[in-house]
């Protein structure tokens, strides 16, 4: 086989998020053999979610891991595969096909290719985060917040996703607390002013100049408190680390049942690069949108786009399973086309194989 390449697939996904799986269910029973990469966050940040209770389907609620794994299941059951790998690089060739190299240097060559390999929410890396994510910190307001109903909630950040997520949580919350690590808000000021009313009712209180250090708790108990550290300057973990600065610094124990992070997210575009896709000033896929069929497409011949990888606003379980089960549907039509034309891409066999 040409380009050394391990296999041809008439069509690869790169993922095994929401997006990716429901990609594979539809592609599959399309006849579209199908192969899913998993990528770096097997089963995406639904992995991350112990509790699952608004995925139309399951009354009582159903586990992010479980859910991924039942997706997986069904696709693998309608004839996907699936293989454990990191998509370092694709690249359109000349013939029309894509060339795709995993980070072990394993090489693929596939008709037509879903990116669904989501976005990656961004974290602090303090003390306590990896262990209690998921645990009574999350990335993701409307996905958990109902489940501290009643307890005090810490949102960390200052930009339009902090001020939403915490007008959202005060549907749940005793109070909301926003942490930020200056004095103004990077937020819209349709956002400020809306959170801004919560504060004069008594919903939101805001802790400006400071920032999270450390998360206490257990996975079986949940956070039980954070430690915060305050300057009237701002920035105080810098100020903290400055010999000169670091007693002004004021650090305390704070007591929140959920922790929130909310300092945005960082599409995972960057293997994308050769393909000459499109994308926004943050790096998120630019599709074709709008009404009836291609919506998924990228606007490169053969690659379209699904999930969170391309949704910088929605950014929700059942949105993404939506567009995974668009993009199979586009990639579907696609494949048949070049097919009835005689366009797809048909590798020489090697030596070896002639041989025989």
């Amino acid at each position: 086989m040409t380009d050394d390449a391990v296999e041809h697939r008439r069509l690869i996904i790169a993922g095994t998020g929401i997006s990716g799986l429901t990609a594979g269910i539809y592609a599959a029973r399309s006849n579209n053999d199908p192969l899913i990469i998993e990528g770096d966050e097997p089963g995406g940040q639904l992995t991350l979610t112990t509790d699952v209770e608004n995925y139309p389907g399951f009354p009582e609620g159903i586990s992010g891991p479980d859910l991924i794994n039942n997706m997986k299941e069904q696709a693998t059951k309608f004839g996907a595969d699936t293989r454990n790998g990191i998509i370092e690089d694709i690249s359109k060739e000349p013939a029309g096909h894509f060339r795709v190299q995993l980070t072990d240097g394993d090489i693929y060559t596939a008709d037509a290719v879903i990116a669904a390999s989501g976005a990656s929410a961004r974290t602090l890396g303090v003390p306590g985060e990896e262990e209690l994510m998921g645990y009574g910190l999350s990335t993701c307001a409307t996905c958990d917040g109902a489940f501290f109903r009643g307890e005090d909630m810490l949102v960390v950040g200052g930009g339009d996703a902090a001020m939403e997520e915490a007008n959202f949580l005060t549907k749940f919350a005793d109070t909301v607390y926003i942490a930020h690590r200056r004095e103004e808000f990077r937020a819209e000021d349709v956002w400020i002013d809306r959170t801004m009313e919560k504060v004069e009712d008594g919903e939101i209180e805001l802790l400006l100049n400071t920032e999270l250090t450390e998360i206490h708790g257990t996975p079986e108990a949940g956070i039980d408190h954070v430690t915060l550290v305050e300057h009237p300057a701002g920035h105080p973990k810098a100020k903290l680390d400055d010999p000169a600065t670091a007693e002004e610094v004021e650090e305390y124990d704070f007591d929140v049942g959920a922790v929130f992070f909310a300092i945005g997210h960082t599409p995972n575009t960057d293997y994308l690069e050769g393909t000459g896709v499109e994308t926004d000033a943050d790096g998120y896929l630019i599709t074709e949108g709008g009404r009836g069929g291609n919506q998924t497409d990228t606007g490169v011949d053969g690659l379209f786009g699904a999930g969170d990888v391309v949704d910088f606003h929605y950014q929700q379980a059942v949105t993404a399973a939506g567009m995974g089960c668009q993009a199979a549907l586009d990639a579907d039509e696609y494949l048949s086309e070049r097919e009835r034309a005689g366009e797809l891409y048909e590798p020489e066999p090697d030596a070896a194989t002639a041989d025989d």
